[in-house]
């Protein structure tokens, strides 16, 4: 039988970007050993449970007894969240965040519900961490299934979630077990803030692709508010956001048109958010109430207050609502465009 292929499930790495795509942790960030460490007291420490211990040993690929010397890099796997949207479906959604339509049931069933039931819009549903085991001599679904996901009942997720049909599994085979009970402690959230931030540093020239990236795409994001196509908008949107850090004029611009397309898919309190990401970035921005719609001048009035930025203090005239705007979001074109 030959090795099955592992998952990979992006972490989302900015806040607005976050706040769409719905991720609250990363699917597994990295930590540095310290004198002293041992695997058991770091699944103490972020998980709260010295028994998760086995699950390190498999995510990283160690013996059992291997001693962690100060320096070595520990994965430490945890689950990730998404925030449904309209219209999405189990096996889309499997599709999209576990690399397998297939694996709609296995999504669905760690949610606490049936696949046949249609994820609810706006719900936040957790992700599996997709553990990479390597079969050794003597092991089977059953026994996989206990060592890691505490029931041999859960043997026929493990069969599912990986095709196996029954089959029997061989020593060097490789299996994804789909892994929902690893959410962190405060201590571990702590650290995978503290890992994401040293990642991102070490990411030289990767801003500035994703600069590069933005310049190329900013007419098609343009477009796409202007055609209507919001959900293309918001998704694009939050790409350029995540993809890595945009100078001061870029982030005006990526969350005005955020600002646009969220407003008309009726999405207010992010549309808020995006809002002060917008003036934060565009600090000289003037919220006319004769070029802007009054739904985008609403966002704007509840959106928090950026550091540096002074109150809107802005009313739409008592006739706004009167006139008939370009779309159902804006008169203008290039509404406070920077």
């Amino acid at each position: 039988m030959s090795p099955r292929a592992p998952l990979r499930i992006s972490a989302c790495v900015f806040t607005l970007a976050c706040l769409m795509m719905g991720s609250d942790e990363a699917s597994a960030f990295p930590y540095t050993a310290q004198r002293g460490d041992t695997l058991a007291e770091i699944a103490e420490k972020f998980y709260g449970r010295v028994e998760m211990e086995k699950v390190l040993v498999a995510a990283n690929g160690f013996d059992d007894e291997v001693p962690l010397l100060p320096g070595m890099r520990v994965e430490v796997p945890a689950v990730s969240y998404y925030r449904v949207t309209k219209g999405e479906t189990w096996n889309g959604l499997a599709d999209r965040l576990l690399g397998d339509a297939k694996r709609g049931e296995a999504l669905a069933l760690s949610n606490d519900t049936m696949p046949w039931l249609p994820p609810l819009a706006g719900r936040e549903i957790v992700v599996p961490y997709p553990l990479r085991y390597v079969v050794h001599g003597g092991d089977n679904v059953l026994s996989i299934a206990y060592r890691f996901l505490g029931d041999r009942d859960a043997a026929y997720v493990v069969d599912r979630f990986n095709h196996l049909k029954g089959e029997p599994l061989e020593p060097g085979d490789v299996v994804i077990v789909p892994i929902t009970d690893l959410v962190l402690t405060d201590e571990g959230r702590e650290a995978a803030r503290r890992s994401q931030r040293l990642v991102l540093g070490e990411g030289a020239g990767e801003d500035r692709d994703a600069q590069d990236r933005a310049e190329r795409e900013m007419p098609l994001l343009d477009g796409e508010v202007r055609s209507g196509k919001y959900l293309e908008a918001v998704m694009r949107g939050s790409q350029l956001l995540g993809g890595g850090r945009l100078t001061d004029v870029q982030l005006g611009r990526v969350n005005m048109r955020m600002v646009e397309a969220l407003v008309a898919l009726d999405h207010n309190d992010l549309a808020s958010g995006a809002c002060a990401e917008w003036r934060r970035y565009d600090p000289d921005t003037v919220l006319d109430p004769i070029e802007l719609s009054p739904k985008i001048l609403k966002a704007c009035t509840t959106a928090p207050i950026a550091p540096g930025m002074g109150a809107i203090g802005i009313e739409p005239p008592a006739d706004a609502g009167a006139a008939t705007p370009a779309s159902p979001v804006h008169r203008e074109q290039r509404p406070g465009s920077p």
